[in-house]
C-alpha cells in the first residue's frame, strides 16, 4: 500500500502546502525483479503514465541459494517529476503511436503486466496484446475489449481526416473468436440447407455480424440479414430458395 514517505512530508490535508512530492510502495516475489514489477504495478494504479525512470528501488531482502523466502523492494517514485512529465506531455502525432501509448496506460492502469504490439496495413490499425491474466481486459463476451477498441479507434485518428479501421485484440482472443463464429455459422448453414428453413445464430455484437455476413456473402445457396434489437440483434441465414417463395 502506498504510504508518505515520513511524518514530515507536507501535504494539503496537514498544513495546506504543497502536496508530497514523493511516494513509496513495499512490495514482494519471487525475484527481485518480480519484487519490482510488482511494486511498479501498484504505483502505476496510482500514478497512470509513471515511468521506471521516476522510481528509485532499494532492495529490502534478497533471498540466497541457501534461503528460502520471497525478495523484497521499496520503491520510490518521484511524484515531482510525475506531474510535470503529465503536464508537458503530447500525445503522439502518429495514429499507431497514439494507439499504443493509450493501450500501454490502459493495461498499466488495469494492473496488467503486458506488451503492446502495433501493426499498420493499408485499411487496418492493429494492436495486439500480449501476456498474462488478461481476462480482465477482454470481459465478458469480449465486451471490455470491445468498448477499448472504440475508445481507441477514435482516440488514434482525432483531428485526421484519413482514417482507419482500429482492430485491438488481447491474448489472441479476436482470433478464437473469428473461428468460433466461423464455425457456428458453417452450423447455421448446414442446418438452415438440410431442414429448408430459416436459422437464427446466437446474438453477436455489430462486429461479428458484419464478420458471419461478409464470411457468406460469397454463397450462392444462403442469404444472410439481420434481425431484433441490440443488444440481442442476431443473424438469421436463409436457404436461396425459401426466401425467394417468402417473397
Amino acid at each position: 500500500m502506498a504510504e508518505p514517505l515520513g511524518p514530515n512530508d507536507s501535504s494539503p490535508e496537514q498544513d495546506g502546502s504543497p502536496e508530497k512530492q514523493s511516494v513509496r510502495v513495499e512490495a514482494e516475489g519471487d525475484t527481485v525483479g518480480k519484487a519490482k514489477w510488482a511494486a511498479m504495478k501498484e504505483l502505476e494504479q496510482r500514478y497512470p503514465g509513471l515511468s521506471v525512470e521516476q522510481v528509485e528501488f532499494e532492495v529490502l531482502e534478497e533471498p540466497t541459494d541457501e534461503e528460502e523466502g520471497p525478495a523484497r523492494v521499496r520503491a520510490q517514485a518521484d511524484l515531482s517529476a510525475w506531474r510535470a512529465a503529465q503536464q508537458e506531455f503530447d500525445w503522439p502525432p502518429e495514429p499507431p503511436e497514439r494507439l499504443r501509448e493509450l493501450l500501454r496506460r490502459i493495461t498499466a492502469h488495469l494492473g496488467l503486466r503486458a506488451s503492446v504490439d502495433v501493426d499498420e496495413g493499408d485499411e487496418v490499425l492493429r494492436a495486439a496484446i500480449s501476456g498474462s491474466e488478461l481476462g480482465l481486459l477482454i470481459g465478458k463476451h469480449g465486451q471490455t475489449i470491445d468498448a477499448i477498441e472504440f475508445v481507441c479507434g477514435q482516440a488514434a485518428y482525432r483531428g485526421l481526416a484519413a482514417r482507419k479501421r482500429v482492430v485491438v485484440d488481447a491474448g489472441g482472443y479476436r482470433e478464437r473468436r473469428e473461428a468460433a463464429i466461423r464455425r457456428q455459422a458453417e452450423r447455421g448453414v448446414g442446418d438452415a440447407l438440410r431442414y429448408g428453413r430459416p436459422v437464427e445464430l446466437d446474438s453477436m455484437v455489430a462486429s461479428e455480424r458484419r464478420l458471419v455476413h461478409v464470411y457468406l456473402q460469397e454463397r450462392r445457396d444462403v442469404e444472410t440479414h439481420s434481425e431484433g434489437d441490440e443488444p440481442f440483434r442476431r443473424i438469421v441465414i436463409t436457404p436461396v430458395g425459401r426466401r425467394h417463395q417468402e417473397r
